[in-house]
């Protein structure tokens, strides 16, 4: 294992969005690319090329990777690969010894998630999910605010990711629930849902009502003759065990105004929290608002106190620190958990009970 002084020694299997962790382990000093996997020879010679990762360190096959774990001196791998691979590659991982990153979503289901923990704790190993939005300025800057008590307690939030169009890689394996696990909910939605729950202080949730439909990524699919069977707009409203509530919602397809809109808003009964994105892009801003002898304030943050630290950074130092990352593996099975409630509430028509997310004993 890596000494705190030492490098973490890493790989990254999947190089679509892997190709991101890659660049962030490259970029950090306390971390350093040792191999890559992805079963596309372009992708390989590419990647390995630009990060100069020699072709004995490039690998088509993940198990192939694990088990030359000694001969590489790994120490930990990121798997970014389709959801359905998550929690196998994950644990085949776990079980030679190396800390993991995982992307977003944890897994296809809570009984993968909780397969995955029991995993990283048989082996003694760093298991962290890859909420990357966390980790941008105004999340970092509001997390800190909201735990100094600027809100109060949270009893509402909405968060939103709605796209006008974008379906992603339409008639591919976003749009397969079999190697999915759903449409936006679990891929766009679950980003938004983390960002909410983890400002909120990641309450347990106890209920879901849920709701999903299929109209323009239905008609797209037979006007095009591809595949297409989970929802491109789904929405849910989650209980939790203080009496809080969160409206959800997430779409890749809808006849809406903007081209991305991503909104994340939290209702204290001290002041209130949003942040939002810029125009139709990826920048983001965010304001507080609060009352003070009977005049309502806003405040837009102008700068945050810091920036640049990334969930690569992160997922680096607790492995070599020795400490709890922030993105847990448990606040990935939470997710997971509203996830599967918000899809059995969609098809049944019901609002589904959530049993309490036990940590592995």
């Amino acid at each position: 294992m890596a000494k705190k002084t030492d490098p973490l020694n890493v790989a990254v299997i999947g190089l679509g969005m892997g190709r991101g962790h890659l660049r962030g382990y490259h970029a950090y000093s306390r971390s350093r690319p040792v191999a890559i996997c992805d079963t596309d020879a372009a992708r390989l010679a590419t990647s390995g090329a630009e990060f100069d990762i020699s072709k004995a360190q490039r690998f088509s096959d993940y198990r192939e990777l694990l088990a030359a774990a000694e001969r590489l001196d790994l120490h930990a791998v990121s798997v970014a690969l389709p959801n359905w691979l998550h929690a196998p590659v994950t644990i085949a991982a776990f079980e030679a010894g190396l800390h993991v990153l995982c992307e977003k979503p944890m897994a296809m289901n809570a009984d993968e998630a909780r397969r995955m923990l029991a995993a990283a704790a048989k082996a003694d190993r760093t298991l962290m999910i890859n909420f990357s939005y966390r980790f941008n300025d105004q999340s970092q800057a509001l997390k800190r605010v909201i735990d100094e008590g600027f809100l109060g307690e949270v009893y509402f939030g909405r968060t939103v990711w709605h796209r006008r169009r974008g379906l992603p890689k339409f008639g591919g394996w976003f749009g397969i629930k079999q190697q999915s696990g759903g449409g936006p909910i679990i891929d766009l939605g679950v980003h938004r849902l983390d960002l909410a729950m983890w400002l909120m202080g990641n309450p347990r949730p106890v209920s879901v009502s849920g709701a999903a439909y299929n109209v323009i990524g239905a008609r797209l699919a037979v006007e095009q003759n591809k595949t297409f069977d989970v929802e491109d707009l789904g929405c849910a409203l989650i209980r939790f065990d203080n009496g809080a509530t969160l409206i959800l919602e997430a779409s890749w397809a809808g006849l809406s105004e903007k081209r991305e809109d991503m909104v994340t808003q939290l209702y204290g009964t001290r002041g209130g929290i949003i942040q939002r994105n810029v125009g139709e892009g990826y920048e983001f801003e965010a304001c507080l608002f609060s009352e003070s002898h009977g005049s309502l304030w806003q405040q837009k943050l102008l700068q945050s106190a810091t920036t640049g630290r990334s969930a690569y950074e992160e997922f680096v130092d607790a492995v070599l620190d020795g400490r709890e990352p922030i993105a847990t593996g448990q606040h990935g099975l939470d997710v997971q958990l509203i996830l599967d409630a918000t899809y059995r509430s969609a098809a049944t028509g019901h609002e589904v009970r959530i049993e309490p997310a036990l940590g592995v004993e």
